[in-house]
């Protein structure tokens, strides 16, 4: 392990640490690739077509990281709840997938390491996956034109991004789109059936009592809970090989709910959203709500992942119930709606009131730092708290 250079400010420190931690995973070092294919990587990959392509490769950021250094989960084994709490934080966050009446939990602390999970959910074949660097979590169906894919990583990153790629072609995915950019299935997208949610370990074990966790027994050995990105989501850092200008109209590290109907997209940054609590609004021709309340801790903020500062957390809903279009206003940790005056939880579930039971239908929405939202979604419109505009 390197030496640490010593520092004079807070952001060199914080800069010192995170390649030193980048170097826990594998050493990174940047080389840009341009528009004619280097030998090395048509070495390295002989079987991927790379005539075939839909990004510009020059986008594309190789690194030292080689195929599969950052290794893919393929034979995932789970733990009961009351077993992952000996070693899994109750604040920590966990990725949840839920198909059917069976719910799994991927918890962070592991996904940061290996990014991938290649899994079967109730005969599914689903894709858990997680990009640190984006703060980009998704859970996607493995099957393309009627065959079944297994994912690994590239060692290559675009946009800052994760770049995955499929054993059965050796073609390449971009993982915040879940689209194929290079090969065979380029142009290809991985259906996002299965809406991905992050969690607290608490907040799932209430809601799914006798469902599985991930467990750390994955043939690896890894420091699972430290944070091997350390300071990485502090507002005032910058993304890891990000090679143009980060869009101006939100900090690069702001998280932001990024709301999506077809090519309708909508991001809503957490700092608003914390502060009003609820948000009433329309993406596109849906109307939608965006609930908030307590999270989880950061996985990319202090170097046990334990001891982080607490993420709160986001969820974005349809308004419209049984034909009825409702407004929400926050009370306490509940929200009431206007309309009947039912209270609904967080999760958007009717506890009492006329529509009691009632589940509003969660819409497909992704949390991210808004460099990467901005970058793959640049036509997105940014939300704007009604009051500070106001107020200008």
């Amino acid at each position: 392990m390197s030496q640490v250079l010593p520092s004079t400010t807070m952001n060199i420190m914080r800069n010192s640490s995170f390649w030193i931690a980048l170097l826990a995973l594998v050493t990174f070092a940047c080389s840009a690739a341009s528009e004619e294919l280097s030998d090395q990587w048509t070495q390295d990959w002989p079987n991927t077509n790379f005539s075939k392509h839909t990004v510009d490769l020059s986008e594309i950021n190789s690194t030292d990281i080689p195929k599969d250094g950052i290794p893919s989960i393929s034979r995932p084994r789970f733990v009961s709840i009351k077993k992952a709490k000996k070693w899994l934080g109750e604040n920590e966050p966990v990725m949840v997938a839920v198909i059917d009446d069976v719910a799994r939990a991927y918890p962070l602390q592991i996904l940061i390491y290996h990014q991938i999970v290649n899994d079967t959910i109730k005969g599914q074949p689903v894709l858990v996956t997680f990009c640190p660097l984006c703060n980009s979590g998704l859970v996607l169906s493995r099957k393309v034109d009627s065959k079944t894919l297994t994912f690994g990583t590239t060692g290559k990153l675009r946009n800052s991004g994760l770049i995955m790629y499929d054993r059965q072609t050796q073609s390449w995915w971009q993982q915040f789109t879940g689209t194929g950019i290079v090969g065979e299935y380029s142009g290809k997208k991985l259906s996002f059936d299965h809406n991905a949610q992050i969690i607290s370990f608490a907040q799932f074990a209430q809601r799914h009592p006798k469902s599985k966790v991930l467990s750390k027994d994955t043939g690896f050995r890894r420091k699972y809970g430290l944070n091997p990105f350390q300071g990485y989501d502090s507002i005032d850092s910058s993304p890891f090989l990000f090679p143009d200008e980060t869009d101006p109209r939100l900090p690069a590290m702001e998280r932001v709910l990024n709301i999506r109907f077809d090519n309708a997209h909508k991001l809503y940054p957490y700092g608003t959203i914390e502060k009003i609590g609820v948000i009433n609004d329309a993406v596109g021709d849906t109307p939608v709500v965006v609930l908030s309340g307590a999270g989880y801790v950061s996985p990319l903020d202090q170097t046990e992942i334990v001891s982080s500062t607490t993420v709160p957390l986001a969820i974005g809903y349809s308004r419209n119930v049984d034909g009825t279009l409702l407004t929400f206003q926050k009370k306490g940790d509940d929200f009431i709606d206007k309309q009947t005056g039912s209270k609904w939880t967080l999760f958007g579930e009717a506890i009492s009131g006329s529509l009691k039971g009632a589940q509003l239908r969660r819409v497909d929405s992704g949390n991210h730092f808004a460099f990467a939202a901005l970058a793959f979604t640049p036509d997105a419109e940014v939300y704007t708290d009604p009051e500070a505009i106001e107020q200008k």
